[in-house]
């Protein structure tokens, strides 16, 4: 059994930054996949950032620059600094885990869920 348990989250104005945390714990063996989801209110979930072994990624157009996903494989927590925050970035910012041989960026291939962390970004 995995549990991953995000913080981080908080309030923040256009251009301002964040840096969520994705603490992982149980039989991480196998999930060589990990990634960040987020959902704004009436609209679907979307995959953000994603990481395979700690070294290769991916990263959705709207965030493609100014957002970075990386593990700290000793503490067993995966991150994603946001930088130049946009309006548009608010919603819950969810940490999803994966067996994967190669990089995955569906939602339906993550198996493991956190509970979320919101982030609101103010104009």
């Amino acid at each position: 059994q995995v549990q991953l348990v995000e913080s981080g989250g908080g309030s923040v104005q256009a251009g301002g930054s964040l840096r969520l945390s994705c603490a992982a714990s149980g039989y991480m063996y196998s999930r060589n996949c990990m990634g960040w989801f987020r959902q704004a209110p009436g609209k679907e979930r979307e995959g953000v950032a994603f990481i395979r072994r700690g070294d290769r990624t991916y990263y959705a157009d709207s965030v493609k620059g100014r957002f970075a996903i990386s593990q700290d494989a000793a503490k067993n927590t995966l991150y994603l600094q946001m930088n130049s925050l946009k309006p548009e970035d608010t919603a819950m910012y969810y940490c999803a885990a994966a067996a994967c041989s190669r990089l995955v960026v569906v939602a339906s291939s993550y198996s493991d869920w956190g509970q979320g962390t919101q982030v609101t970004v103010s104009s």
